[in-house]
């Protein structure tokens, strides 16, 4: 109960923060896109900068903070890295968000988010009904599901 509520407050605090720094702002995402504004290419930079150190950290010492054990291990690369990064860009340009910021725009009261939201889960299914259609064809990996946690 504990760990949830400190997630509420994490995410709900980095939703405050996407919304006040313009990173789920449809108009800066284009004009990010468009190299008209280059504002949310410092926040990326800033995010990497500030998270690097931390998981360079967690993955030096082989636990989180809270102790328990983690593994950070490399995905492997692939054709279907290249083809779902240029999807995941197309799309985050054309809709103006990607996962994050919709659930922050949701909370702004932005009705086209929901319509970015439908078609992100839409995406998901699609792609999970599929994969083992393409998976040859892309040389993808065998489709892990969970988290593993049980």
């Amino acid at each position: 109960m504990m760990m949830t509520l400190l997630y509420v407050l994490l995410g709900t605090a980095f939703g405050f923060i996407l919304s006040r720094s313009g990173a789920a702002d449809y108009n800066y995402i284009q004009a990010m896109f468009l190299f008209e504004r280059l504002q949310l290419y410092g926040i990326i930079g800033t995010a990497v900068a500030v998270t690097a150190p931390g998981v360079w950290l967690i993955k030096r010492r082989g636990r989180t903070a809270a102790g328990r054990s983690i593994e950070i291990e490399l995905k492997p690369l692939h054709r279907g890295n290249i083809v779902g990064g240029l999807l995941f860009g197309v799309g985050w340009s054309i809709a103006g968000m990607c996962p994050g910021p919709i659930f922050v725009n949701i909370g702004e009261g932005k009705v086209y988010a929901l319509a970015a939201l439908a078609g992100a889960l839409v995406g998901a299914g699609v792609f999970g009904a599929i994969y083992g259609q393409i998976q040859q064809w892309f040389r993808l990996p065998p489709l892990a599901l969970g988290t593993g946690d049980g």
